[in-house]
């Protein structure tokens, strides 16, 4: 009997390679496994599936991880405004460890004696994949065509038409990847420094110019509503996506260190990620301490930089996690956005948990809390220490 191989499949060039060349030259049962994280609707999966079977697979299989990739992670990456490099939603970087794990599992449910993946060696994926393989399956050997053989993309559609599968070299020109968090877009501009990526590569073209106001409900960290309409927090995250990414907002390109110690480019189209976490941090600092807030930019950017790097198995995340989850008992309100071509503004936000409450004074104009004797008082004591240093180090000017 042929060894069980399951493959990680998008049904892209690499994928289609792998269940060739996995099949033919190496010999073995190929058991591709296609891990939906909200970035394909139910014809793109019919139609990856029958591209599965058209390679040759002894079975596909398509795991639905949408909910779970929510709930174990964007939730997280919400509470905690993270955005890599102040720019970039990690909206592949999550959903990578939510594919491997859910790979990793599927790779015990079916007894695969072997996982492989189509990583090239220059990027961050095989890194993620490979280092959670390892965690979760480490008795299984991992396979890496790509990697390992040094293909190029014109190499690997040379050899899928030898075995009698034409693919396009223009489809090959941009590597698209779409998720609940975002679209990334890596082609031959993004290998630049000093390039752009043209209109037409941007997954998303721009289809709405007039402005529109929008109300965001956030319970307790979550987006819950939009404009009075409640929908759960992965239908609002695709229901505010469906709205703003029309207008270009979201665009940009993050330049960032990989795990492997290179620089990289990579495009990307995230609008609901981009207005959520910007409306998001906005009612924060509205409902939070000043110490809250400090905590969490510190431990949100470890977080992402963490998660980014595929440690989401280090119980450290979930300590973190549970700090976040503990900030987010007052983030509740709504949070008002106008969104207009290539950019939105947050315009205010109404919570009754906003510290920003006119009982207690308002800034520059009056106060209701205190006295002017208590100003006097406190300044005197808060910069005590500071005028002691002062006094006792005045010789050394």
């Amino acid at each position: 009997m042929k060894k069980k191989v399951v493959l990680a499949f998008s049904g892209g060039l690499d994928t289609s390679f792998c269940c060739i060349y996995l099949a033919q030259d190496r010999g073995l049962e190929v058991h591709s496994v296609i891990v939906n994280t909200g970035g394909f609707s139910d014809e793109e999966l019919q139609e990856i599936e029958k591209r599965a079977y058209a390679l040759g697979v002894a079975s596909h299989a398509v795991v639905d991880e949408t909910t779970n990739y929510y709930d174990s992670c964007i939730k997280y990456l919400v509470f905690g405004n993270v955005l890599k490099n102040a720019t970039y939603p990690l909206s592949v970087s999550a959903e990578r460890v939510s594919q491997a794990t859910a790979i990793a599992n599927y790779v015990k449910k079916i007894g695969a004696d072997y996982v492989a993946h189509g990583s090239t060696g220059a990027g961050n994926d095989q890194v993620r994949f490979d280092m959670i393989f390892n965690i979760i399956i480490p008795n299984v050997e991992i396979i890496t065509p790509i990697r390992d053989l040094k293909l190029s993309r014109e190499a690997e559609i040379e050899y899928l038409s030898n075995h009698g599968v034409n693919y396009s070299a223009e489809k090959a020109r941009y590597s698209i990847n779409k998720g609940l968090w975002g679209t990334s877009v890596g082609g031959k501009e993004t290998l630049t420094s000093n390039e752009t990526l043209p209109e037409e590569a941007w997954p998303t073209q721009v289809s709405e110019t007039q402005p529109r106001k929008l109300t965001l409900t956030f319970t307790k960290g979550e987006l819950v509503a939009i404009d009075g309409e409640t929908f759960e927090p992965v239908r609002a995250i695709q229901k505010l996506q469906a709205i703003a990414q029309p207008y270009g907002i979201g665009r940009d390109i993050h330049v960032g260190d990989t795990i492997i110690g290179i620089k990289g480019r990579v495009g990307f189209e995230a609008a609901a990620p981009m207005v959520i976490i910007k409306a998001h941090h906005t009612l924060e600092k509205h409902t939070l301490t000043k110490w809250q807030l400090s905590w969490k930019e510190q431990l949100s950017s470890f977080y992402g930089n963490w998660l980014h790097e595929g440690q989401f198995h280090d119980p450290i995340m979930r300590n973190i996690e549970a700090f976040l989850s503990d900030t987010q008992k007052t983030v509740s309100g709504n949070v008002f956005v106008e969104l207009l071509p290539y950019r939105f503004n947050i315009i205010g936000v109404e919570s009754e948990h906003d510290l920003m409450s006119n009982k207690f004074g308002s800034y520059g104009e009056m106060n209701n809390a205190w006295s002017g004797e208590d100003v006097k008082g406190f300044s005197k004591i808060f910069g005590n220490q500071v005028m002691i240093w002062h006094k006792v180090n005045s010789h050394e000017d």
